[in-house]
């Protein structure tokens, strides 16, 4: 199952619901391309919905790192919401659970940015 990305406005934060699988190859770059995206049109407050996420594998998780990065480095802000428990458990592996800002609640997440 192939990425699908959606985005929508809620209070000066860009949510993007991601769908399917952010692997090697189509769903990194798609991923990639859509938060550079946002970045170069100027937003500053980017919120990642992984609910529908069922698999992330190496190069996804750097594409993860990589846009959190390029964020920051364009003072902008990542953060993640509502991981399933593959990912939840992936991040905590790799040990970048501690990285990431993550919520379980959107309307808690969209309030962080304030």
């Amino acid at each position: 199952m192939a990425l699908t990305i959606a985005s929508r406005e809620v209070d000066g934060v860009t949510v993007l619901d991601l769908s399917g699988r952010i692997t090697l190859g189509e769903g990194s770059v798609q991923l990639r391309d859509a938060v550079r995206d946002l970045i170069g049109k100027g937003q500053k407050h980017i919120l990642l919905n992984l609910e529908q996420v069922n698999y992330i594998d190496s190069s996804g998780l750097g594409e993860l790192v990589s846009a959190y990065t390029t964020a920051r480095n364009q003072e902008a802000t990542l953060k993640l919401l509502k991981l399933t428990k593959k990912v939840h458990d992936l991040l905590q592996l790799t040990k970048l659970y501690t990285v990431f800002d993550i919520y379980d609640d959107e309307a808690k997440a969209i309030g962080s940015y304030r």
